[in-house]
């Protein structure tokens, strides 16, 4: 008895271990080989609790191999984009300012009910109210509301506010996006002036860039404070 409480113990403190150098996420924002990853471990974890007749050693070498594969898919995720969407796929917009996408909803293999109790979760409960909902990777809901459904309730005012429009991310860690290059309208040239102008020298040393459709920048370089400024409108930074 005593040695199966040492050997629960043992293999306790070595998944919490293994855990903390991992940097796991709440359940909710795992990836989806995290998640596999995760139910994995669980599994191999309760084998050597169990059988005496299994050593130690066969219980936690299979958990460190588990957690060099981690963090070998996660540098390949972090330097190869195209990586990152194969393993855990890419976010996808569910609901837009013409409403629902069912193409999207059918791709992803969700319900209506999927969606309306996702957005119950952030806190909207009309349709009418969002103007872009997306579907992360993770499976949560993020949604951005209309205007005048904002946290500022300008709607309860009545001022006249512009639509509500999704900032694009330009560069992300220090590598330019050529998708959203092409859907912001932008060139090489404009963003190097968009960089100039946020006092970033070079591409990679760049976190992340954005740039929303009436022209407002968010910029931050590495380990340094952001700066926001108001550049053109969209399609419009190299004209």
């Amino acid at each position: 008895m005593l040695t199966i409480v040492l050997r629960a113990i043992l293999i306790y403190l070595v998944v919490l271990f293994l855990y903390r150098l991992m940097g796991k996420r709440q359940l909710g924002q795992m990836q989806p080989f995290e998640l596999v990853l995760t139910l994995i471990i669980a599994d191999l974890a309760t084998i050597p609790m169990a059988e005496i007749s299994v050593p130690v050693l066969h219980g936690i070498v299979p958990l460190l191999t588990l957690v060099l594969l981690h963090f070998a898919l996660t540098l390949l995720c972090k330097f190869s984009s195209k990586f990152s969407r194969f393993i855990s796929g890419k976010p996808v917009i569910v609901i837009n300012p013409n409403g629902i996408d069912y193409k999207a909803l059918k791709n992803l293999n969700l319900s209506i009910d999927d969606i309306m109790e996702a957005m119950r979760g952030a806190g909207y409960f009309k349709l009418q109210e969002v103007q872009y909902a997306i579907m992360e990777t993770n499976g949560k809901l993020s949604v951005f509301p209309k205007s005048e459904y904002s946290p500022l309730t300008v709607g309860d005012m009545n001022m006249q506010v512009d639509k509500s429009a999704l900032p694009i991310n330009v560069i992300c860690e220090g590598k330019i996006m050529k998708e959203n290059l092409n859907i912001a309208k932008l060139d090489s040239e404009a963003v190097t002036e968009l960089l100039k102008k946020a006092g970033i020298k070079k591409v990679k040393d760049c976190l992340v860039l954005s740039i929303d459709k009436a022209g407002a920048v968010f910029a931050q370089e590495y380990n340094k404070k952001y700066v926001t400024f108001d550049s053109y409108p969209l399609g419009q930074v190299r004209e």
